[in-house]
């Protein structure tokens, strides 16, 4: 596996100035099928998910480059659904597929799935038994482990190697019937105990399991083999290019060996790089040891690298496909840096993120000279990256809040912000100056007391007074309460899954979620869940699903800048 691939700003924004590139492995090969006609010029992929879990990031990058690579050859993809574990498997999960795929913009040509074809693989083992080329062995799952030998060393051939045409049929079809116990017996194909390729020394078709399945019921007790029935089932589909991940390759020759002793169609595997991910865990195991121990709350809990983890968040479907374009298709593993899927999210929130107020950290202040009881409007701008988004007006009273990072007491002379003796502006309101700090017994500051310039108001300041500084602020009896839940990376360790010697649980963040009050301006009461939003001088956020009308929450998305440097 290669290095981390660490992004500065400075090359972040040359990749993504990018505007032409060359064609990657995958296209070369498809203009080479093209231009020999191969398949009839057709490009035809599948996304083949097994539905055992929520789909993650990685799964993102093969959805958008199977539907992307339809597309771009006038192709089309089918949504197939690997469904040939019954104990792992739930409709659960097959619906937050389709949202997953349909969230990121993508239509499929049809929906199947493998169980579609159960009678067909079914039909297709019996032609090998009846060709001498699969069996049924009555070993141990130990037992075949050990015949199986080692890459150095031969495997031994399985006594019920040589059995009948007619026992292992007998077999086959009362292992059918649900006869024999699970782990009795499985249906092997006949190949070469001694191949080089651990994967064709006599590899499993058929496994015995009395569970009923999500979509077939009790129907059957033998289920068939990834690699048995995933083949046939692009074969069957009429897939031209059946893409997959690089741990599929020596897996290939076992793709191919099976469409051609039955002599059937056969479509042109590809493996590419699957997606490594920086301070994230891909495998959908120790995800789901994450869920089922209460390290994270659920399959979204937003810090999860799950698409519907990023929808909550605030991602959106964009931002993740400009990752995926970005990342680019590769035959070299490695590593990439979060920060690129971070930079892709600020990219595309940073067009279309209405931009509102709100202080997380409040701090009061009390506007001397304003009059009490007085509420004024003030025009703000809706989106600068974006004129069609308009303007909305904002209420301006006597009594404010800031943040209280935006104060200091004792600044140094180039501190821009507010401090007692010197002024600030208001965003799209007046010009401020400080003029009295207020303690509690503690010495803690509660207060500030400032004058504002009356004649300094955004777009018609007349005042003559000269700032450096620009800070957000929030109405009091105009503010609305939210919860905001800041979101942080998960783990502490650019690859947690890499270390033999320590479990990845180690490297948990303690800080990956800090719940605070905040106070919003009065127009987010209209907002709706999902909506995102750039909370000024903040960061990128999204209305999260526990939002009621009683209760606002927003989820940090990312924040304005990559600060995570800054913190090591």
């Amino acid at each position: 596996m290669g290095g981390i691939c660490l992004f500065n700003n400075l090359q972040l924004t040359k990749i993504m100035s990018e505007t032409k590139r060359g064609l990657n492995f995958i296209e070369q090969i498809i203009e080479e099928h093209n231009e020999k006609g191969k398949y009839g010029g057709r490009v035809y992929t599948r996304f083949p998910p097994e539905p055992n879990g929520y789909l993650h990031i990685g799964h993102a990058k093969s959805i958008c480059l199977n539907f992307g690579i339809a597309q771009q050859y006038g192709g089309q993809t089918n949504l197939r659904f690997d469904d040939t574990n019954p104990v792992a498997e739930d409709t659960e999960y097959v619906d937050a597929i389709r949202e997953d795929v349909e969230w990121l913009g993508f239509k499929w040509n049809e929906e199947r799935y493998a169980s579609n074809y159960f009678q067909n693989l079914y039909d297709l083992a019996v032609q090998l038994i009846k060709k001498g080329k699969a069996y049924v062995d009555d070993s141990t799952a130990e037992e075949i482990a050990e015949m199986k030998g080692t890459p150095t060393k031969p495997g031994i051939e399985s006594p019920y190697r040589n059995r009948t045409v007619e026992e292992n049929l007998d077999l086959l079809e009362r292992m059918k019937n649900g006869e024999f116990p699970d782990g009795a017996r499985v249906l092997r194909a006949k190949i070469d105990m001694a191949n080089p390729n651990m994967h064709l020394r006599d590899p499993l078709m058929y496994r015995i399991k009395n569970v009923e399945h999500h979509r077939t019921g009790d129907a059957w007790h033998i289920y068939p083999m990834y690699d048995y029935a995933h083949g046939i089932s692009d074969s069957i589909e009429g897939i031209t290019h059946s893409l997959c991940t690089l741990e599929f390759e020596v897996h290939r020759p076992l793709y191919d060996w099976f469409l051609r002793e039955l002599d059937l169609y056969r479509p042109q595997q590809i493996e590419f790089a699957r997606l490594n991910l920086s301070y994230t865990i891909m495998s959908k195991r120790r995800l789901k040891k994450l869920v089922e121990e209460g390290y994270v709350n659920g399959w979204d809990d937003p810090r999860m690298p799950t698409i519907s983890a990023l929808r909550r968040r605030g991602y959106t479907p964009a931002s993740i496909r400009l990752f995926a374009e970005k990342v680019g298709i590769a035959r070299r593993e490695n590593v990439i840096d979060v920060g690129l899927l971070e930079f892709c999210a600020r990219q595309d929130l940073n067009k279309v993120a209405p931009r509102v107020m709100a202080v997380l950290n409040p701090l009061k202040v009390t506007i001397t000279n304003y009059p009490e009881g007085q509420t004024e409007e003030v025009e703000a701008i809706n989106n600068p990256e974006d004129e069609s988004a308009g303007s909305r007006k904002i209420p301006f009273s006597r009594e404010i809040y800031i943040e209280r990072t935006d104060f200091l007491e004792n600044a140094p002379r180039k501190y821009y912000r507010l401090s007692v003796g010197k002024t600030v502006r208001l965003k799209n309101a007046y010009i401020i100056e400080c003029d009295e700090v207020i303690k509690d017994e503690n010495g803690e500051i509660i207060e500030l007391k400032c004058h504002y310039f009356e004649n300094s108001r955004s777009g018609s300041d007349t005042s003559g007074v000269k700032v450096k500084g620009t800070i957000h602020w929030v109405s009091i009896p105009h503010a609305v309460e939210a919860e905001v839940r800041l979101y942080d990376r998960l783990f502490t360790d650019e690859s947690p899954n890499g270390h033999k010697d320590k479990d990845f649980l180690e490297f948990l963040n303690p800080n990956s979620l800090e719940v605070v009050t905040g106070y919003v301006e009065p127009h987010l009461k209209t907002v709706k869940v999902g909506d995102n939003l750039q909370f000024m001088r903040i960061g990128y956020f999204a209305v999260d699903k526990d939002t009621t009308d009683e209760k606002l929450v927003f989820n940090r998305t990312v924040t304005l800048r990559d600060n995570w440097k800054k913190k090591k």
